[in-house]
């Protein structure tokens, strides 16, 4: 969440920052959070001058009794100052129950290289390799995949219903092997520690990396047990020091791990959502680094040239997008998007979203560090990206490796991880 104290000291730098996002759609919401921290400043000071008060007629209490006259008046008194302190005690406790749910709705503030604007504003930074060609007209990868038994769109949708695909024996194991691929090169190559994680998280853990209460809507919760299925790694990787004051000797922290990924938010049917475009849930290798401020911004670079790495290894060209305020997410500074070139389907398809947080995240789910033994602790800076998002990626590697017979040859890098170079109509 935001720090109170930049709203309390620079309202309108705030709001000029998060202006980019939507227009001034959040200016009202950063007044009342500063009407909420003055309610709350001032019942906290007629609180410290009432509880002086009693403690300086507290000492007369004492020094009349013991020169016995009467109190009683004083004591009246105090406990009126009691009661009043109570009842400016649950004011306060109000305000700032009041400030923590506002604070928790206003999205991150994006960094001043962001462009302001919705989508048409996104800029696109560089593009990597050569869009594929054919001699012949290519086909969208659900005909590709339905062709070579590998995808199976009926029987998932007749299991669980739109938006959860089957993938059936080589397809199952060219998941697999990608995903098998994706870890190895960001462990070895990469410094990443590989991790196995959760897939039910806490309400606690959703609110920490910004997915509750703003997406509750697009999440999937097991109201029984009060768990929330994730929507991605980032999750339960963010929280794993929740609370705790890490050594800043040992940052950065570079944390991987694969997951499946459950999310409501599908889109509507049609042609842009058929096969593998968009499902409820899918398969990621995610990547989080814990970051000192100072070198979060670099470390954006850093992480994005790692996801864009396994592209490059696979040969599928590819383009970096820098998003506007308007298309960022809820809980971004500042992103980058990896758009894979599908050419079954003619679109860029995004494989990746890079993410810096700043401290955002970090003020959410107490993430701290001390810089040395005794120095007061700060906020770490948070990063997350897919590298990659799987789906989308097949989509990528069966249509822009397909050939005229319907099969599809594999790039060299997966031949040792699926046992095959091509899979055969």
């Amino acid at each position: 969440m935001l720090d109170i104290r930049l709203l309390r000291s620079d309202p309108d730098s705030v709001k000029a920052a998060l202006a980019k996002r939507d227009g001034a759609g959040f200016h009202e919401t950063v007044d009342h959070v500063l009407v909420a921290d003055e309610e709350r400043r001032k019942a906290l000071s007629t609180v410290e001058e009432l509880k002086a008060r009693r403690n300086e007629v507290s000492r007369e209490i004492g020094e009349l009794k013991r020169q016995g006259a009467h109190a009683e008046d004083l004591i009246l008194e105090m406990r009126a100052v009691g009661d009043r302190i109570g009842e400016l005690d649950a004011v306060v406790g109000e305000a700032e129950h009041r400030i923590r749910q506002l604070l928790l709705d206003l999205p991150n503030l994006p960094l001043q290289e962001v462009p302001a604007g919705g989508e048409e504003a996104n800029v696109v930074v560089r593009e990597w390799g050569v869009k594929a060609s054919f001699p012949f007209q290519p086909r969208p990868h659900w005909e590709i995949g339905e062709a070579l038994g590998i995808l199976d769109l009926v029987r998932g949708t007749r299991v669980s219903g739109s938006g959860f695909p089957v993938l059936r024996g080589r397809g199952a194991r060219l998941q697999r092997g990608l995903i098998n691929f994706m870890l190895d090169l960001h462990t070895r190559e990469h410094g990443y520690q590989e991790l196995r994680v959760p897939y039910l998280v806490t309400e606690e853990t959703m609110t920490g990396t910004g997915q509750l209460p703003k997406f509750a809507d697009e999440s999937y919760l097991s109201e029984r047990d009060g768990l929330w299925l994730i929507p991605t790694a980032e999750v339960p990787i963010t929280n794993l020091y929740r609370d705790e004051i890490l050594d800043g000797a040992n940052l950065p922290l570079r944390l991987t791990a694969y997951s499946p990924c459950f999310r409501r938010e599908a889109g509507a049917a049609g042609k842009d959502t058929r096969g593998l475009l968009r499902v409820h849930q899918f398969d990621k290798v995610e990547l989080v680094r814990y970051e000192v401020p100072e070198n979060s911004r670099q470390a954006l670079e850093e992480l994005t040239g790692e996801a864009e790495a396994v592209l490059q290894r696979l040969g599928l060209a590819y383009r970096v997008v820098l998003l506007a305020g308007g298309d960022l997410g809820f809980a971004g500074a500042m992103t980058y998007d990896l758009e894979v070139w599908a050419p079954g389907v003619e679109k860029w398809l995004e494989v990746s979203s890079c993410s810096v947080f700043a401290d955002y995240q970090a003020r959410r789910a107490n993430l701290r560090f001390r810089r040395a033994p005794r120095e007061k602790p700060e906020f770490v800076h948070t990063l997350n990206g897919s590298a990659l998002a799987l789906p989308r990626l097949m989509v990528a590697l069966l249509e822009s490796f397909q050939e005229e017979d319907g099969g599809v040859v594999l790039p060299e890098p997966l031949h040792s991880y699926v046992g095959f170079s091509r899979l055969d109509p």
